[in-house]
């Protein structure tokens, strides 16, 4: 963010930028943004060859109707959150209802989904379903994938200017978080919705936490 257009938008005394410096932020917003989060994918995607590998059956696995159902809670809790770190980043803006209710809805629907799973297993499977095969190692693997997109996320928020650090912090680590469970999901075995209710959302968590905590020091201006 350029000092004049920061000066500007403390001087109007609302908290929103006049027309034109509003757009002007907009703009950087988005493409700072865009900066971040490819960076943080590259970033996860390196992290995955490395450490795990792809699986084999990536191909077969793309056809499946229940890998798309996987992915598409990471994906819609990574838009809800770049909406909310788009505010946030901006001096004086709080999240707001709307985006804040965007951020609840992803875990929300996927506990739904996975709770209905598990009505409708038997009850000597439910455990099962539960636990996967990788339930000890899930939530660290995405939080460990998840800290490129960490580390490019609180770079792009500490280059603008907000001042909802811890708020911010947070949803930079959600956002990484996602990122990082969809980075997982190519590797990950794991195809049961209750599974994912559970180790998908603590592996988000923790990120988020993180972002919280460090969010007040590193994101100081």
């Amino acid at each position: 963010m350029k000092t004049m257009e920061l000066v500007n938008m403390l001087a109007t005394g609302t908290g929103e930028p006049p027309g034109p410096v509003q757009r002007s932020l907009v703009r950087n917003v988005a493409a700072r943004m865009a900066v971040a989060l490819a960076l943080g994918l590259m970033g996860a995607a390196l992290l995955l060859a490395i450490l795990y590998g792809v699986r084999s059956d990536l191909r077969e696995l793309l056809q499946q109707p229940l890998f798309w159902m996987k992915v598409s809670f990471p994906l819609a809790a990574l838009l809800a959150g770049q909406l909310a770190a788009s505010r946030l980043a901006l001096p004086g803006m709080r999240m707001g209802l709307a985006p804040a209710a965007g951020l609840l809805l992803p875990p929300a629907l996927l506990w739904l989904a996975g709770g209905s799973w598990l009505a409708l297993a038997p009850p000597s499977q439910r455990l099962d379903l539960l636990l996967g095969s990788s339930w000890e190692v899930c939530s660290a693997n995405v939080a460990l994938l998840s800290l490129p997109t960490l580390a490019s996320m609180l770079w792009f928020l500490r280059g603008m200017a907000p001042t909802q650090l811890r708020a911010a912090g947070a949803v930079a680590g959600l956002v990484a978080g996602a990122q990082g469970v969809l980075v997982y999901s190519l590797y990950c075995v794991e195809m049961a919705p209750p599974f994912w209710g559970v180790w998908y959302v603590l592996g988000v968590a923790l990120p988020t936490a993180a972002g919280a905590l460090c969010g007040p020091w590193l994101l100081r201006w």
